[in-house]
């Protein structure tokens, strides 16, 4: 992020259109936007309007004929130029099309253009496409086709990056394209897997997160934080988990990110909503500069944390070491049995863990949504019902009253 203050006229001010076509045609060539979406588009469309031309062009051509015909005998001298309707028509196609596609492409290059130059004026820089962003967020393992769109990243005091992203679930005509828009911050070190799931966007079907956790992971914090966050670490994390949500990094989360769900997972911290982030709108911008500015420089005390399971690892690699030291250099022989004879040893006790996370907290656990755990156990109930004669006890009762 950079210390200059939020400039956001880039946005909004009057642009130059050769600008825009020479920026345009610039990440063209740095391969940097695609180059035939428009060209695929262009030929589906006409191609699709031939051939309707060509099916419906007779009966188009009949009907206009049976209309000039009913005006009488004197109108017959225009069925001649009834033949042009379907060329007619294709021209119409070829017009409106490339008019959609000019405004579709000017649209695109002015976006590109405007954040581009927006990125700049804020000490950062642009990229409109990145396929598969290597993540580990929960929403960049999801579905196929993933995309990263309009990145705006800084490196100042630390690495962060907005963009809108995109990934498909399903084939065909049952494919549905998720929509969301992140923040991600670089953490000095790894953390433990956590995720704050915002109350205020989710469901009546529950959280609108594309993973569910088991609910054992369940964390609950004082004050009012559990009113705005569902809070999940791995087991036996708690402490940690209360040693970096401290009472006024929460206050923090809940004054301004309330809105957004949020995971800490590896040394990465995410921002997440189902909505774009990189937008040409100013007011979006400065919230969610705002957002990150609050958050920064509550992030340093957590460059503290260290796994305490780790310690037996550090004292392990530190008893190797001497071991396999040159001794011979110093003038010392290793006593028998491989133990090193030095005149002072490294406290091994006193040995802080190194920077890193345990296999047990570096993931959490998933869990099972409840509505598929309504919906399989609905199911199950019905087969034991139908094995058992539930329909038969059931009807038998209901009629049997009415038997003869």
């Amino acid at each position: 992020m950079a210390a200059a203050p939020f400039d956001a006229r880039p946005l909004t001010e009057p642009v130059d259109r050769a600008a825009v076509r020479a920026h345009t045609r610039n990440l063209r060539a740095l391969g940097q936007v695609p180059t035939n979406r428009n060209v695929f588009l262009i030929v589906v469309i006409v191609f699709m309007a031939v051939v309707f031309a060509n099916v419906f062009g007779s009966v188009i051509v009949a009907v206009f004929a049976a209309v000039f015909g009913a005006l009488g005998e004197g109108q017959w001298s225009f069925v001649p130029f009834l033949a042009l309707v379907p060329v007619i028509f294709v021209i119409a196609v070829f017009v409106a099309v490339g008019v959609f596609v000019f405004r579709r492409m000017l649209g695109s290059g002015e976006k590109w253009y405007r954040l581009d130059r927006f990125a700049r004026a804020n000490g950062m820089s642009y990229r409109p496409v990145l396929a598969s962003p290597p993540l580990p967020g929960m929403i960049f393992g999801q579905g196929h086709s993933r995309q990263a769109l309009d990145m705006v990243r800084g490196d100042r005091p630390r690495f962060v990056e907005f963009a809108n992203y995109r990934y498909t679930t399903g084939s065909g005509k049952n494919s549905t394209t998720h929509v969301w828009g992140y923040v991600a911050v670089k953490l000095d070190v790894p953390l433990p897997h956590i995720v704050l799931d915002a109350t205020s966007n989710n469901t009546l079907f529950g959280s609108n997160l594309p993973s569910t956790f088991d609910r054992a992971q369940r964390l609950s914090l004082e004050g009012d934080f559990d009113r705005y966050f569902a809070l999940y670490c791995p087991r036996g994390y708690e402490r940690d988990a209360l040693y970096l949500f401290t009472p006024d990094i929460m206050a923090r989360f809940i004054d301004n990110a309330a809105a957004l769900d949020v995971e800490i997972v590896d040394d990465w911290l995410f921002l997440y909503a189902k909505r774009d982030f990189s937008t040409l709108d100013p007011a979006m911008w400065a919230w969610l500069f705002s957002v990150v500015g609050a958050l920064l420089d509550k992030l340093e005390q957590w460059a503290r944390w260290r796994d305490e399971r780790l310690r037996a690892d550090a004292a392990a690699a530190a008893r190797s070491a001497a071991a396999s030291a040159p001794l011979a250099a110093a003038g010392v022989d290793p006593v028998p049995g491989g133990h090193a004879a030095v005149p002072f040893e490294t406290p091994l006790a006193a040995l802080r863990p190194p920077p890193g996370v345990a296999a047990p907290g570096r993931r959490l656990r998933k869990g099972v949504p409840w509505v598929v755990t309504i919906i399989f156990g609905g199911i199950i109930a019905f087969w034991i019902f139908t094995q058992f004669g539930g329909f038969a006890l059931l009807f038998g009762g209901l009629f049997g009253g009415f038997s003869p």
